[in-house]
């Protein structure tokens, strides 16, 4: 699906820029063309400037999304939802990254959060980046408490991880 939207935008890489922000951090695009979070409308000189783009763009991005009936029904419904991965420092949490070696490979999440759960470590988000929507998609998962080291080792000598971080 993301190679299919930013296809759309394909002779423009300003726009495609603007698409992927949108995308990543689940904004949506209003009936007047305005980009919002919920009901906040966030002004197109914000987006521009974390999109390094010009304001126009922004502006002629919106238009073409709403022009398009596919792209409107994708970026009126998306939104964003809270991750306490910035905040896991602050709350004493722990942040496992799991990269895979092919994220549409079934039972990854189940797998993954079921040694977590037989190991008694309670989970307190988890957060899985769609392959359709990112290059390199990672599974988040936030923990209570410190994942020991017998356990990580078990996790990345699963056949489909390709690397596990811990912060």
């Amino acid at each position: 699906m993301f190679d299919e939207i930013m296809e759309k935008f394909e002779g423009s890489p300003s726009q495609q820029a603007v698409i992927r922000l949108l995308l990543e951090r689940g904004f949506s695009v209003n009936d007047q063309g305005r980009v919002v979070s919920g009901g906040i409308e966030i002004p197109n000189t914000g987006i521009a400037r974390e999109a390094g783009v010009d304001r126009r763009v922004v502006d002629s991005t919106t238009d073409a999304i709403l022009a398009d009936e596919e792209l409107r029904r994708i970026f009126q419904n998306i939104s964003a939802i809270p991750s306490l991965m910035d905040l896991a420092p602050v709350l004493d949490l722990s942040v496992l990254t799991v990269e895979v070696a092919n994220a549409d490979e079934p039972g990854i999440v189940a797998t993954v959060t079921s040694k977590l759960a037989d190991a008694g470590i309670s989970i307190r988000q988890t957060i899985s980046e769609d392959p359709e929507f990112t290059d390199d998609p990672k599974l988040y998962i936030i923990t209570d408490e410190s994942i020991p080291g017998e356990l990580l080792n078990e996790l990345s000598n699963l056949a489909f991880i390709r690397r596990i971080t811990i912060a």
